[in-house]
Order: structure tokens, then sequence, then C-alpha cells
């Protein structure tokens, strides 16, 4: 019983890491856009690791570069030549997509302002129009009546503290005088 168990355990498994591999296989694990420019790579380069933003990593691997110049090591220097040359075509992808990201948001910017500036011109328009009503030109910047034929006690408005009447006021009673303290009215002394 406990081969079947087994076969079935390494069958079981088997076919758990071949799902997750084909799961992984469709997913596009490049990222996007801005974040590139200052996210940390891992770069497995032939001298071993090399960690940092695309623009640390670019630097690094032209120094490699230049010391296996140096030290007349060619096919090393190509290596890193290329390992720069990549991380650089990455970095140049990432800042056109932000800058064409950049230039879209500009240029909706630039619409909504446009589109303010229009509703503003046709307002200010609109009043010119009401102000140059026949009947209205001895109120200069009159708006339209809104309120229609209410008489003055029922205008609308509200009445402010400075616009009521004062009444006088009472004036106050002096305050009592607090006992002083003394032995006598302590709480101790009274035990």
């Amino acid at each position: 019983m406990s081969q079947r168990n087994d076969s079935q355990r390494l069958e079981s498994t088997s076919m758990r890491s071949s799902k997750s591999r084909s799961r992984n296989k469709n997913r596009n694990t490049r990222p996007t856009g801005g974040n590139i420019i200052n996210r940390v790579f891992d770069s497995s380069g032939p001298d071993g690791k090399v960690r940092g933003t695309p623009q640390q990593i670019i630097e690094k691997y032209n120094q490699l570069h230049r010391d296996a110049q140096l030290s007349n090591d060619r096919v090393n220097a190509e290596n890193f030549a290329q390992h720069a040359e990549h991380y650089t075509r990455m970095l140049a992808e990432a800042q056109r997509e932000v800058d064409q990201r950049r230039d879209e948001q500009e240029m909706q910017n630039r619409e909504r302002q446009a589109e303010r500036d229009r509703e503003r011109q046709d307002r200010f328009s609109a009043q010119e129009t009401a102000s140059n009503v026949p009947g209205s030109g001895d109120q200069p910047d009159s708006a339209p009546d809104i309120m229609g034929d209410l008489d003055e006690s029922d205008s609308g408005l509200v009445e402010t503290p400075e616009e009521k009447p004062q009444r006088p006021r009472k004036p106050r009673a002096p305050r009592k005088p607090r006992p002083a303290p003394d032995a006598g009215n302590t709480p101790e002394a009274a035990e």
C-alpha cells in the first residue's frame, strides 16, 4: 500500500509543477513603463550578479567593459558591452513610454483648458448680451432678476447681526466671593 501512495504522491507533485509551469508561460514577466527607470534589477553577468537601477547597471557594465579592454580580454569586453547595450535599450524604451504618457497627459490638459476657456468665453458673452438688453442700461453689471416680484419683507435674504436692532443688556450680577480656605472648612479638620 505504501508503494501505491508514493507513486500517487509523485504523480500529483509532477502534475502540479507542470501546471504551474504552463500557467507561468503565458504571463508577461516583463515590467511595463515608468517603473523600469527606478526599479532595481539583479543582472547575472559573466562576473556574477550586478544589482541596481538600469542606469547603475549600465555604468557598472561600461566600467567592466573598459577594465576588460585594458586587460586585453576581448571576449569579456564584448560580453560586458552587450550587457550594457541591453540595459541601455531597455532604459530608452521605458523613457520613450514615459515621454509618450506625459505628452498624452499634456494634450488632455490642454484640451480641458481650451474647453474651460470656451465655456468661460460663452458665459462672458451671455452676460454681455444680457447687460445689453434694453431697459437695463441704467444699471451697470446688473444680474437678471431671479427673485421675481417679491415684496421687500420676503426678499429671501438672511438677517445678519449688524442689521438687528441692539437691545439693551441687563448688567450682570456680581460674583459671590469664594470662602477663604481656613482650617475649619477642610475635610481633614471635620474628622
